[in-house]
């Protein structure tokens, strides 16, 4: 159940000092049984709000030292930036999609639909992890113990309890409200500068790139394939370390129509992102998922970038990766919904970096399917994985050199009345020094080693230059 706080028309909104301490009143009430949140066995979920004056997620999360720290920006607006655990599901592997499944299982009591955990999966949940990706499990879904909300100009902070448990952790509760931080005043882009970046490292290099395109270009050629998506990473090292919530602030203002997120499962480790591509939303039963393939650059003139949209929209490559996509998502949630459409016909999803091809599949789903039974049969899709599933990922886990971790994973919440996921993608890892980039290219028949490198090399561009780093092109 939610406890919204009432403010009077005509009332200046409190600040954030202030309705912290507001929000400590309401939830001692709570904790020490001052208010009636209902009665009955089992857990209960209460969700305290209190609106206050506009205030930035993301800088009240920078100055938060509560972990984990997480922050989700969709395509609706709503900006959340959360802090600690008020209720955590979570695995390692080998535990895999069934075991998701029953954890989220448990979510499925929930009543209040503003209730969400947030969270995300590995992209391979079976494969080997490298310690890197360590802190963050196989999945990871986090109710935050705090939340700052903002929509438009309008702002609240939210405290999430989970009763009776957490009745017996009132003294603690109370004080992570008082230690909440007050942002600093909110500095320009300009004064602060990144750390010098010292070295680059391509993994795999170009000729291991080469070689791992080709071969699949052989298989492709021997009916074992239809497509495959493989990944590059490369690290940058740095000589100081990065702030990663300021990487996300540049991420958010550079990426309008991207979902923009940030998971911080413990100090030190964050992944960060601006994903053009929705995995799917639901909405009660209504479900949308969208197929996302082929990539072409920005102009940089008006001509120059008509003329790279009607190359995309009539490159009998990219139509070909795009229609894999699209087929397989229609195939897929066909298979667990009641009625489902498919846009035919393409059009262009125009970025401020990049574009690409974009379809969109909507559908009813059967009474009773799960959010959990979304994922496993959606993800990975042909954009991120390839076709038929089962070869690409066996061809992934044997061709790239490092682990992917939540790199094109699934990351987004879900809670009772609905769910949306974006695909992980345009995504890095942020640890101490070292930022590691993560992006990948579709591989079919027709394919070239050189042009996918440069596709590759142009995200990784996109994405490095909106905080002021040049990656240059390391071909060869």
């Amino acid at each position: 159940m939610t406890i919204k706080a009432s403010i009077g028309s005509g009332i200046d909104l409190p600040t954030l000092s202030e309705a912290r301490w507001e929000l400590a009143e309401k939830a001692s009430r709570v904790l020490f049984g001052g208010t009636d949140v209902g009665s009955g066995a089992g857990r209960q979920l209460v969700r305290l709000t209190v609106p206050l004056e506009d205030t930035d997620p993301l800088s009240w999360l920078r100055e938060q030292r509560l972990y984990p720290r997480t922050y989700w920006l969709g395509r609706d607006g709503l900006e959340v930036a959360a802090v600690g655990v008020a209720d955590l599901q979570e695995g390692n592997p080998p535990e895999g999609p069934a075991a998701l499944q029953k954890r989220l299982e448990l979510l499925d009591g929930l009543k209040d639909p503003d209730v969400r955990y947030y969270g995300g999966l590995r992209f391979d949940p079976y494969a080997e992890p490298d310690e890197i990706w360590r802190p963050f499990g196989a999945y990871r879904f986090v109710l935050p113990r705090f939340e700052l909300h903002r929509n438009g100009d309008a702002s609240e902070l939210v405290c999430n309890l989970v009763l009776p448990r957490d009745a017996g952790w009132s003294a603690e509760i109370l004080a992570r409200i008082e230690d909440l931080a007050t942002p600093q005043e909110a500095s320009g882009g300009d004064s602060w500068l990144l750390p010098r970046p010292m070295s680059r490292t391509d993994s795999p290099g170009w000729s291991g790139w080469k070689a791992n395109v080709e071969q699949s270009l052989k298989n492709f050629s021997d009916g074992l394939l239809d497509k495959v998506v493989f990944a590059r990473r490369v690290d940058f090292n740095f000589d100081g370390d990065l702030d990663a919530i300021r990487l996300m602030e540049g991420l958010r203002d550079a990426t309008p129509g991207c979902f923009r997120f940030y998971v911080e499962p413990e100090e030190g480790a964050s992944f960060v992102g601006a994903s053009p591509e929705r995995l799917f939303r639901r909405e009660g039963r209504a479900v949308l998922s969208e197929a996302v393939a082929g990539t072409r650059p920005r102009g940089t003139s008006e001509a120059d970038d008509e003329e790279l949209r009607e190359e995309l929209l009539s490159s009998e490559k990219d139509l070909s990766e795009h229609t894999y996509v699209r087929l397989s998502i229609r195939e897929t949630l066909g298979a667990l919904c009641e009625k489902l459409e498919a846009d035919e016909k393409l059009s262009e999803m125009k970025l401020a970096q990049g574009r690409h091809l974009v379809s969109k599949v909507r559908g009813t789903l059967r009474e009773g399917v799960t959010d959990a039974e979304i994922l496993e049969a959606l993800h990975p899709t042909p954009a991120v994985g390839g076709q038929p599933k089962g070869v690409a990922l066996g061809e992934i886990r044997t061709m790239e050199p490092f682990d992917r971790g939540w790199y094109a994973g699934p990351v987004g919440w879900i809670g009772s009345g609905g769910a949306e996921f974006a695909v992980g993608i345009r995504s890095g890892l942020v640890r101490g020094s070292t930022l590691q980039l993560f992006s990948g290219a579709g591989i079919v028949a027709g394919s070239e080693p050189e042009r996918e490198w440069a596709e590759i090399e142009q995200k990784i561009g996109d994405f490095t230059r909106m905080f002021g780093i040049d990656p240059g092109n390391r071909q060869g």
